[in-house]
Order: C-alpha cells, then sequence, then structure tokens
C-alpha cells in the first residue's frame, strides 16, 4: 500500500485514507480545473501512513492509555497530557518507506529545487458536514527543502494532539482511535505579496442562501483565519452574478494594520513574518471588483459540484496577479441547523450605553461579568457564564470558550476559525472591536448583543432579553398580502426567511444615517470644508473614488441588499424622509439645516428634492436608485416619494426622477405615492394621474388630520392618537377606493394594523391591497387575518 499519493490521483471518495481537505483538493483539481477554478498541486500522506507511523514507534497504544484517563475539561491536566504526546511524536523516526516516498514525491514536485511549500494537516474526521474541526492542527507555510517538509509533517502529525483537538474531539463525540491524520505539501501562492482569505457560499449569520460572502487582507490568508486581522468583506448576489449584472451587493473596508510575508532572510530560523500595512494600502481594498466577481464565480462552481454550502480559502499571487483556490471544506453550521417552522429570535427589552462596538458573530445575546485574559495560559481563569475578552482567540482557546456566556476580541473577522467555533457552539461574539480590551472593565457586568444586525455591541449592565419564537414556513392563505418595513439592510436576510410578500417600505433614512453618517451638502462641499469635518469626511469614506462616490456606493449597497434579500419580491424604497432637525444630527448637518419650529410640517419630501439648494443632494439618491435597478438587475425596486403636498409638486417630482434617470415605466419601474397629507385622499384620483398607487402612511395622515403633532412628547395628546378615528378612516376609505377603481396599487405601511387588529380587519374588508408591518408582528397579524 503507498503511503503518500499526488492530490491529481485524489477525489472525494479518499476521505478515509487522505481527510477531508486533501480529498477536496484532489477533487477540484481533477474534476474542477476545466472550469478555469486553479488549485496549487502536492501531494498527501495517507491515514495508513500515519497508523503505520505510530505503531512503528510504538506510540499508539501508549497515546491511548494517556487519553483514556484525561479530564478534557481540566484546562491544565489538557495541556500537560497533550505536550507529553506531541513530544512523543516529535521525537519518533519516520519509518524508512515512508520517509522514502516522501522524498520521491517532493523531488518531484520541486523540479528546480526553489519551491516554497505548505504542509497542512487533513484529519479523518475533519471538514465533515457535520463538524468543521477548523483549525484544529497546525498549518506551516513557507517550507522550504525535502529535510524542512520531513520535519514539519512530524509536527503535523503531532498536531492531532494539540489540547484544542482533543478537547474538539471530545466535544463533537469523536473517539480519538477512528482519528487519523494525513499531511498536505502542497506549492504555496506567493499571496504574501497579493492577497488572501476565506469565503462562505452562503451568509455565514442567517443562513441567507443567495449570496457569497468573502473576507479579505493583504499578504498569506493566516492572519484572516486566526482572526489576527479586521478584514475587508464583500457581499456577491449569486443571481446578479449568474444574469450578467453587477452583482457586488456590499463592500466593507477593513482596517487590515498588519500582513504575513514571508521571511525571506530566515530571521532566527522563521519562514514567515508579521508586518505593519503601509496607511496608504489600509485604506483602499485589498481586492479589485473584477478580483471580487472571479472568487464568487469560483465559488458558485465548487458549490455547485458538491452541492452544499462551502467554505473555501483563497489566495491571490502577487507575482502573477492570479487567483488560487487553496482549500474547500463544507460549511458546518447554518447548512447543518435543521429547517424548522419555528426559530428562536433574541431582542433587547431596553437599551443602554454602548461602550464597544465589532463584527457581530451569530444572532445571540449574552451577558455576565467581564474577564480581560491577557493570552491563553491565562484562559483557566474564564469561569462559566463570564464573557471573555481578550486581543485575539485562535482555536487554542475552544477549552473554554464554551464555558463563556459570549465572546469580545479586539481583531479578528466573521471568517476566521475563532468565529466559526462561536457559531459551532452557539455563543455570541463580537470580534474586531480595535480597543475592547481597554474599553472594557475587569469584572464589570456587561450585555453582549449580536442580534441588532452585522454590528455586534457591549453595553453597559445587565439589559433584559427577550426570546421569542418566530413562525416560517406556510401561512395561510389571505386576500391581503402581508408584506414588511425594513431600515437596517444588516438585518435583511435574516428578516427575508419570515412569510413575507416583500418590502412595503425600505427606509432611506437609515442607510444614510448608519451607513454613511454624514450630510450630502458636506459631502458635496468636499474637500471645501473646515478641517474637523474634513477629517470627518476622509475617515468613512476610505476605499472609495471620492466622498460623493463614497455617498452613492453607500445607498446604492444598502438598498442593492435588502433588494437581493427579497428578490424577485418586490421592494418599495421610500426616499430620503429626514426632517430638518434629523438632518442636522448627521455630522455637519448643523452647518446646512434650518432650525425649524415645527420640521414635521416643515422642509420634508417632495418639497426638500424640488429645492434648488437640494438638487445635487437628491441627484445622488437617484444614481444610487438607477444603479441598483439597471447595473446590478434588482428591478424588484420600487421608488415612493413621501411628503407631496400639491398637484403640481407630484407633477414636478415625477418630471425630476426622470430627469435624473428614474423615469416612470422604463424597465418596469413603478412609482409610488405617500399617501399621508389630507389633500392626498381628497384628490386622490388627480395623484394617481402621477403614480402608480398609494402606499398609506397611516401616522403622518392620521396626526395631520386630527391636527396633533405626534413628536410633541405630550401624553395629553397621545390618547387622541388613533388611526380609527372617524375622520382618519373616511380619508382612508376614500384614498383605498380611487386606487382599486384605478387598478392601481394600495397598501398601508403603518403600525396601525399590526397594533389594533380591528384595525386591520377593517381595511381588508375595504379591499387594501397589502400591509407593511415591523418584522416580528408579521406572523401573528397574518394569523389574524385569516
Amino acid at each position: 500500500m503507498s503511503y503518500v499519493v499526488s492530490f491529481e490521483q485524489l477525489r472525494m471518495t479518499d476521505v478515509d485514507s487522505v481527510g477531508g481537505k486533501n480529498a477536496s483538493l484532489g477533487e477540484m483539481i481533477s474534476q474542477l480545473s476545466g472550469a478555469g477554478v486553479r488549485v496549487p498541486g502536492g501531494f498527501a500522506t495517507t491515514a495508513e501512513a500515519f497508523r503505520h507511523f505510530l505503531d512503528a514507534a510504538g506510540l499508539s497504544s501508549r497515546i491511548a492509555d494517556k487519553l483514556a484517563s484525561l479530564n478534557a475539561d481540566d484546562v491544565r491536566e489538557l495541556a500537560e497530557a497533550g505536550a507529553e504526546i506531541r513530544q512523543w511524536i516529535i521525537d519518533a523516526p519516520l519509518p524508512a518507506k515512508l520517509e522514502e516516498e516522501i522524498r520521491a514525491a517532493f523531488a518531484e514536485l520541486d523540479t528546480d529545487g526553489n519551491g516554497s511549500f505548505a504542509v497542512r494537516s487533513s484529519a479523518t474526521a475533519e471538514d465533515l458536514p457535520d463538524a468543521s474541526f477548523a483549525g484544529q492542527q497546525e498549518s506551516y507555510l513557507n517550507v522550504v527543502g525535502i529535510d524542512d517538509v520531513l520535519d514539519k509533517i512530524r509536527q503535523v502529525f503531532a498536531s492531532l494532539y494539540n489540547d484544542r483537538a482533543i478537547s474538539y474531539r471530545v466535544h463533537k463525540g469523536y473517539a480519538d482511535t477512528e482519528v487519523a491524520l494525513s499531511a498536505g505539501v502542497q506549492r504555496m501562492v506567493r499571496s504574501d505579496t497579493g492577497a488572501a482569505g476565506v469565503m462562505f457560499t452562503i451568509d455565514t449569520e442567517s443562513g441567507f442562501p443567495d449570496v457569497v460572502f468573502i473576507t479579505s487582507s493583504y499578504g498569506l490568508g493566516e492572519t484572516v483565519v486566526q482572526g489576527a486581522v479586521n478584514p475587508d468583506e464583500f457581499y456577491v448576489f449569486k443571481p446578479a452574478l449568474e444574469s450578467g449584472k453587477y452583482p457586488i451587493i456590499s463592500r466593507r473596508i477593513g482596517s487590515k494594520l498588519v500582513k504575513m510575508e514571508f521571511d525571506l532572510e530566515r530571521t532566527e530560523g522563521r519562514a514567515v513574518r508579521t508586518v505593519d500595512v503601509p496607511a496608504s494600502e489600509r485604506n483602499r481594498f485589498s481586492l479589485s471588483d473584477d478580483d471580487v466577481i472571479e472568487l464568487a464565480r469560483y465559488a458558485t462552481i465548487i458549490e455547485k459540484h458538491y452541492g452544499r454550502p462551502m467554505d473555501i480559502e483563497w489566495g491571490r499571487d502577487g507575482n502573477d496577479g492570479k487567483i488560487y483556490i487553496l482549500q474547500a471544506r463544507p460549511e458546518t453550521v447554518k447548512s447543518q441547523q435543521q429547517a424548522s417552522d419555528v426559530q428562536l429570535r433574541y431582542r433587547l427589552k431596553a437599551t443602554g450605553s454602548v461602550l464597544v462596538t465589532g463584527r457581530a458573530i451569530g444572532q445571540k445575546i449574552g451577558s455576565g461579568p467581564v474577564r480581560l485574559v491577557s493570552d491563553v495560559s491565562e484562559m483557566d481563569r474564564v469561569q462559566p457564564g463570564d464573557v471573555l475578552v481578550t486581543d485575539m482567540t485562535d482555536p487554542n482557546w475552544e477549552p473554554v470558550m464554551k464555558r463563556a456566556a459570549a465572546i469580545v476580541t479586539n481583531r479578528g473577522g466573521r471568517t476566521c476559525h475563532a468565529a466559526i467555533i462561536a457559531r459551532e457552539l452557539g455563543i455570541p461574539a463580537v470580534v474586531g472591536c480595535g480597543d475592547a480590551t481597554d474599553q472594557l472593565t475587569e469584572g464589570a457586568q456587561v450585555t453582549v448583543s449580536c442580534a441588532e444586525g452585522d454590528e455586534g455591541r457591549i453595553y453597559d449592565g445587565l439589559i433584559e432579553t427577550e426570546v421569542e419564537e418566530v413562525r416560517r414556513g406556510e401561512m395561510p392563505d389571505i386576500p391581503v398580502k402581508v408584506m414588511m418595513n425594513v431600515g437596517n439592510p444588516q438585518l435583511a436576510f435574516d428578516f427575508a426567511q419570515i412569510p413575507n410578500s416583500g418590502v412595503g417600505l425600505a427606509r432611506l433614512e437609515f442607510v444614510i444615517n448608519n451607513n454613511i453618517g454624514i450630510h450630502p451638502k458636506a459631502i458635496l462641499d468636499y474637500p471645501g470644508v473646515d478641517t474637523e469635518l474634513k477629517t470627518a469626511i476622509e475617515s468613512v469614506a476610505r476605499g472609495h473614488a471620492s466622498p460623493r462616490a463614497f455617498y452613492v456606493d453607500k445607498i446604492a449597497e444598502g438598498v442593492g441588499t435588502i433588494a437581493a434579500a427579497f428578490y424577485p419580491k418586490p421592494v418599495i424604497v421610500r426616499l430620503s424622509d429626514f426632517k430638518s432637525n434629523e438632518y442636522r444630527k448627521l455630522i455637519g448637518g448643523s452647518r446646512y439645516e434650518p432650525d425649524e419650529e415645527n420640521p414635521m410640517l416643515g422642509f420634508r419630501g417632495a418639497a426638500r428634492y424640488l429645492s434648488a439648494d437640494f438638487d445635487e443632494c437628491f441627484r445622488m439618491e437617484c444614481e444610487a436608485l438607477k444603479r441598483v435597478r439597471d447595473d446590478m438587475g434588482l428591478t424588484n425596486v420600487e421608488v415612493m416619494v413621501p411628503f407631496v403636498r400639491t398637484l403640481e409638486q407630484a407633477d414636478r417630482v415625477v418630471k425630476l426622477l426622470e430627469t435624473n434617470g428614474l423615469r416612470r415605466g422604463e424597465n418596469g419601474l413603478r412609482l409610488i405615492m405617500m399617501c399621508e397629507v389630507p389633500s392626498n385622499a381628497v384628490l386622490a384620483e388627480q395623484f394617481l394621474e402621477y403614480f402608480d398607487g398609494f402606499s398609506i402612511g397611516s401616522n403622518d395622515l392620521t396626526q395631520l388630520t386630527l391636527g396633533l403633532d405626534r413628536d410633541s412628547g405630550l401624553e395629553l395628546l397621545a390618547e387622541d392618537f388613533d388611526e380609527r378615528d372617524p375622520a382618519v378612516k373616511a380619508l382612508l376609505q376614500r384614498a383605498i377606493k380611487a386606487c382599486l377603481d384605478a387598478g392601481k396599487y394600495v397598501g398601508i405601511c403603518g403600525q396601525g394594523p399590526s397594533d389594533h387588529p380591528d384595525f386591520a380587519l377593517w381595511l381588508r374588508d375595504q379591499g387594501i391591497l397589502s400591509m407593511s408591518l415591523n418584522p416580528d408582528t408579521v406572523v401573528d397579524t397574518w394569523q389574524k387575518l385569516s
């Protein structure tokens, strides 16, 4: 029996012999090279070789005896046993036949004697669909020469008994005798002079299947995998990729503070070293759009071949500029969660002071006392229920990670090994915070929330948490389409899995406020602004062609993400409806906004768009929406105009939209008007001549009909605010009838139907076509309407 096999001879049927990682490399080389997927060549030692090595050295029984009495939950006992076993293996010689075959295979691979190689582990129980074993064994990079290769193969064999690997196998229920190790020797991609990272063929947090999620940073990919950097992130929408449209729906620039590169001088015997990344490189994306799209194509080819969601490591060679796939394994968390009609959703019942923010891992909430741990040697200080706070974690921390109520790190991205393990363990984690170890105090009670989108937040104190069951799957047929209100693009992938008929209200203000944060006129006035504002603009616009491009990009990405999540269902996007007091809260806003006595009735909606003072700001919004529809191909986006006071405004705003590339009817574009001013209902038939339907804003319509300011805060007035008042219902009835008579769309996007079940039934009986509700009320209201 051969102890060494070239990758080209391997298939996925060889998992028992060479482990999941090496079998997958062989599968891709033989089956996917014709589709353009590049995989560096190499060879693997077999499981039989590993067992022969242990038996020849008399280690099999010694290891079994050592592990039989081990308490894997005792961190110190685990560390002592692991270290002893590893030393036994490192000290043992390789059997002559095994060494001979390795030498022959390497000579064939390193023909010129100048090659650089990676020696990686591939356990026979690793990378199975139900367990990732992510980072449990060691990998060695920039290995040069046969002697170095032989040494690293022994080191890889020993790493099967890393503390974390022993603990993980116990946790997953794998017997140590069932697992063998294959060493893979693979030609290195010179990503040390390029970039590297990880990609998943689903969204790692929600499990949304129609995107490829890519992380990238400069240098060797170990920094991304280990969580040593906060990488760039990209989302690619698969249907757009397949249809030839522009598919990148989201880009987020990471700090990328360090990179790992070859140490050509072998300083102190090191093969690689970590160096700082120059500011000029940190402030731009590590991948071009073309690179991102090529990676996504590879990802979809690999996913289709394997027939399941995949976790893929890749590298872009800085010398030849080409992208290579370094390994591919099944995604093991979201794809394994059983599809259930009921899902748990976590929600804070209050808010508090935010101490630190980072990237959210998972969608849960945890709380407890802060336990600051400087390095892995102190991890036994972590007690059950603690919030583990450290600079970065790696798989060595796995034995204590499962004790923690939550995990918080300074460094790391959403595809690093620690993040993968946190998801597997079901523990909320916030990574890449930057300064968590400085900002959080030992022993302080905190609440760690991963339930508010991509951004994870650590709150001061213990905040009460609500866990509710959200029903998914089939719902009863009703005569009304139940849509939902979505503002936060970060939650769109998750919300899309709740039963729905699309999005009846996507709020542009949320995208501008949270993804941009700068007043649009400040963006346009750059660089002719004061120093403080100039610095703020440059900080947020890093990686984009200009501040103006940043503004348009972020609106397009926010809207594109929501539209992709619900595609092909309609997504009605309301143009920005900030009032002047809300615009003033944006950075630079006080320099540009009037100080109005009653902003609710002031410079907002159509009147703002038609103002010469706001013309170029509005043009940026239109440019972004046109990009989403035309370039991304997300024609499910419909445009809604808020607060149209007069027929003249209706006429002018429709013409203005056309001037800015959003022509009603072109490429199927529907223009919807918010019916929220009493004049809209009184003159419904005339307003409908300019629009394809109404979306009733019941909050504003109620306050303007009854003469109430819902922002006044007076309890005396609050009790009079009721959408069910006869005067309000008379206007609603008139607006609904006008739309139905004209054969046009009519829906409602206020909270009235979910707050008042009798009101929802009344609207249904009037023939309203849709109700758009907050996501947490969709299922309950739907059932009440059946």
